[in-house]
């Protein structure tokens, strides 16, 4: 209970910074390739929830993300997460409680307009730094049309140095795949799929582990909130069974 008590309490803080930030996506784990118009901005918060271990039931894991988004021309965009920080909780924990884990900034630039090409395509482009912590992240990001159903898939390279004097090197590689359908302008729905595979010290990749679940998006006015649920497919022990990401997002 008293554990329930104290993730209750870490989420409540966070509404009211969630309803002071936005951005317009069908899915929480995959970038479309469309890019913010120039001069547009949105405002983005982020929380992802991971719990349940093999070796740890009482694992609690809870992901915030503070974005601002920006158009800078037709093709590209920006961002500046304002602050990431992480809560975590556990027999497997070894110091309970919450930590600032980095700020980054992004870019996104579209090659191809999904509505106006066969497909859509861009790049993704993201650098983090916090105490301790450098890390590049690419992404090569791919979507496809049908009416009211969006397809989209997403492959990300990630690069990590940890530690005092950065020597920590940590590598992985994940793919992502969605589909989401327009029922209304302001409901969709949909699934997604996640493949992760890490690289320690840039050597022989541990175990995959893989992820799927349904997602929900609704729309009113420049407001929108998009949830996805995954539960592990795969039976990796050091993995978080179930994972839950809600992104709130208000654009202008």
């Amino acid at each position: 209970m008293e554990r329930l008590l104290r993730l209750v309490l870490i989420l409540t803080a966070a509404f009211p910074a969630l309803n002071s930030f936005a951005g317009a996506r069908r899915f929480t784990y995959i970038y479309e390739t469309t890019t913010a118009a120039p001069g547009t901005f949105e405002l983005e918060s982020w929380i992802t929830w991971r719990t349940d271990r093999d070796d740890d039931n009482e694992f609690d894991r809870l992901d915030f993300r503070h974005e601002i988004e920006f158009g800078i021309t037709d093709r590209l965009q920006g961002a500046i997460y304002l602050a990431d920080w992480t809560y975590r909780d556990g027999r497997s924990v070894e110091n309970d409680g919450s930590v600032y884990a980095g700020s980054a900034v992004e870019f996104i630039y579209n090659l191809t307009n999904p509505q106006t090409s066969m497909f859509g395509s861009a790049l993704y482009g993201e650098l983090a730094i916090g105490e301790d912590l450098v890390k590049l992240e690419s992404k090569i990001l791919l979507e496809k049309q049908f009416g009211p159903l969006v397809l989209a898939y997403n492959a990300t390279v990630e690069a990590e140095w940890e530690g005092e004097d950065l020597d920590k090197r940590t590598g992985e590689f994940q793919q992502t795949l969605g589909a989401s359908y327009e029922i209304r302008p302001q409901f969709l729905v949909g699934g997604e799929l996640l493949h992760e595979v890490a690289f320690p010290d840039w050597r022989e990749g541990e175990d995959s582990v893989v992820y799927a679940g349904p997602n929900v998006s609704a729309r009113f006015g420049n407001w929108w909130a998009t949830t996805t649920a995954l539960a592990q497919l795969t039976n990796v022990g050091g993995e978080a069974n179930f994972q839950l990401r809600t992104i709130v997002g208000y654009a202008f």
